[in-house]
């Protein structure tokens, strides 16, 4: 039975990466995809917001220091984040938050996340509220993934454009890997892990008594809008200590098979995407 759940795991990921890699590499291009009408308006408005002109491309010295000055920005802004998070409104009560968040934690959780490393030396339920894990972890999730896979982008297009000055612009990357890729995957993703049973609340912690006559506290919160673009992004820092062995994270053998999916399908298309771009599809057979 093992054997078999590997082979259709396989077979499933392999399917999977012709598809998704020829869809990023019209992301990558610009090209027409069936989310434009959707996006494509979203898109202009962040430009506008942004300054950005997305016709004007950058060499790769640019592309590199606006990827680090961006990473950079990320994780002070992040930092900051939790070093103010106890001031956050909304759970869980200080009672249960009983690990501090000093200024070394907060420095190397914001670095560990920008980077993708997301070496998580702390316990979620215990250390961090609501909101920090919501709009700090979650989103920077979010943004380290698109960025990683911007720079994956330029590195194809350098490989794809031999003699030319430029490798595209950082800012059209990442906003199109966030609204093209990310987003849409993540959302689908957690809506699946909500109708599977994980949790996705703002409610107080639960107090159970057990058989033996004692209290147990179990932990709630918007656990499925953290664990499926941590597996996408193939991060590691879950929204509990105990990471995907949780069973409110990790319920059932279907959400565990999905988020094996979730760090493999990206990965195996990008072969794909390489040799969409590059104009050699034998590399990306050759890879498989």
């Amino acid at each position: 039975m093992r054997w078999l759940e590997y082979s259709v795991f396989l077979a499933i990921v392999v399917g999977l990466a012709r598809p998704v890699g020829l869809y990023l590499a019209r992301v990558c291009q610009r090209r027409r995809t069936f989310l434009d009408p959707v996006l494509c308006p979203l898109e202009s408005a962040l430009y506008r917001l942004l300054g950005v002109c997305p016709e004007q491309e950058m060499s790769a010295g640019v592309y590199i220091a606006c990827f680090l000055l961006f990473g950079a920005g990320c994780a002070l802004l992040l930092f900051l984040m939790l070093m103010f998070e106890r001031w956050l409104p909304g759970g869980p009560a200080d009672t249960y938050l009983t690990t501090p968040m000093t200024a070394d934690l907060a420095a190397n959780t914001a670095v560990s996340f920008t980077t993708t490393t997301t070496w998580q030396a702390y316990a979620g339920e215990s250390t961090l509220r609501y909101l920090a894990q919501v709009i700090g972890l979650v989103a920077q999730n979010f943004l380290a993934g698109a960025a990683g896979l911007a720079v994956g982008f330029a590195f194809i297009r350098g490989l794809a454009r031999e003699r030319s000055a430029t490798i595209g612009n950082f800012w059209v990357d990442l906003i199109r890997s966030l609204l093209w890729v990310l987003l849409p995957l993540a959302l689908i993703g957690s809506l699946v892990l909500v109708w599977q049973g994980v949790p996705l609340n703002l409610a107080p912690y639960t107090v159970a008594h057990t058989l033996e006559g004692r209290t147990q506290i179990i932990a709630q919160g918007p656990v499925a809008a953290l664990e499926f673009i941590k597996n996408l992004g193939t991060n590691g820092g879950g929204f509990f200590n105990a990471n995907g062995a949780h069973p409110y994270a990790n319920p059932t053998p279907f959400t565990n098979f999905l988020g094996l999916l979730a760090m493999a399908v990206l990965p195996a298309s990008l072969m794909f995407t390489f040799g969409q771009i590059t104009r050699r599809p034998r590399a990306a057979a050759g890879s498989c």
